[in-house]
């Protein structure tokens, strides 16, 4: 039970997703230009995904070392599992698995390291402290989300021959970066009872729940332009259908959110957006199948 306690823990289906989220974006879009065997075969490409994949794992601890107060209320039943495994332990965990980050990230090279080492400790700044704050722990969780995608960038980025690549490339970082900060603000909504019994000054509770809706519906409107750029100047192949289904998703999404009152409605908003963003990851092959 204490194994399956820690999964809960360090979320292995989300680590996962974000493994194979890297490897797809280095085949389809940052070095669509080498052979996609070399990059699947590339040494240092796994071990950043494997430091990339243990230190969002060991973020996934810390935070629920913070949360443990909170989570009791917001999510009473998953919290007693994850309660099964002592504080001391998710510590020492935590510890063992940064040390082994280093390692992998030493492999690569000592800028490796160093990106990694910044990356750890922003990620316990903002357990410890940021994700308190209004909007701007929103801000920051949506970025140290897509922050694994800047290590192979940076692996990358002297392989990309065109300039248009880098606009083409932040426009999928913006996509991302803003369906995450759709999620966030609609956890926030989720969580509202936890976050104001335990002084989160999270938008909701600073500023009402029809203030998190607006934020949210403006930020679903911003999405059109990323999409404008990826289906308009870039060729993404059949990735284009889901750009088109996540844009009608949002009309919807929007339309249930403003309806909805209670933590369930909330729930089923956030299991839908997980879904479409996980969807997004599988269909970076439609880029070029």
């Amino acid at each position: 039970m204490k194994i399956i306690s820690l999964f809960s823990v360090v979320r292995g289906y989300n680590v996962f997703l974000i493994a194979l989220a890297q490897y797809l974006a280095a085949i389809f879009i940052l070095a669509k230009d080498l052979p996609a065997i070399t990059t699947i075969t590339d040494v240092d490409l796994l071990c950043i995904v494997i430091a990339s994949s243990l230190t969002i794992a060991s973020g996934y601890i810390i935070n629920n070392f913070y949360d443990s107060q909170k989570d009791l209320i917001n999510r009473p039943k998953k919290s007693m599992l994850e309660r099964l495994v002592s504080q001391k332990t998710k510590l020492n965990t935590y510890f063992t698995i940064n040390f082994i980050v280093v390692i992998f990230a030493w492999i690569v090279s000592w800028r490796a390291a160093l990106f990694f080492s910044i990356y750890i400790f922003l990620v316990w700044f903002y357990s410890h402290k940021i994700k308190k704050f209004t909007v701007l722990g929103n801000i920051m969780s949506s970025l140290l989300a897509i922050l694994p995608f800047f290590a192979i960038f940076l692996m990358y980025h002297k392989s990309i021959q065109h300039q248009s690549t880098y606009i083409v490339i932040f426009a999928h970082a913006l996509f991302l970066f803003i369906l995450l900060l759709i999620k966030e603000l609609t956890k926030d909504l989720r969580n509202i009872i936890g976050d104001f019994s335990n002084n989160y000054l999270t938008i909701p509770v600073v500023y009402g729940e029809n203030t998190s809706k607006k934020y949210i519906s403006i930020l679903s409107i911003l999405t059109i332009f990323p999409v404008y750029v990826l289906i308009e100047l870039d060729d993404v192949g059949y990735m284009d259908i889901y750009f088109y289904i996540c844009l009608l998703f949002l009309i919807f999404y929007n339309l249930k959110l403003w309806k909805s009152k209670n933590k369930l409605q909330y729930t089923n908003l956030l299991i839908a957006l997980k879904i479409i963003i996980g969807a997004g990851v599988f269909c970076i092959v439609l880029i070029d199948p």
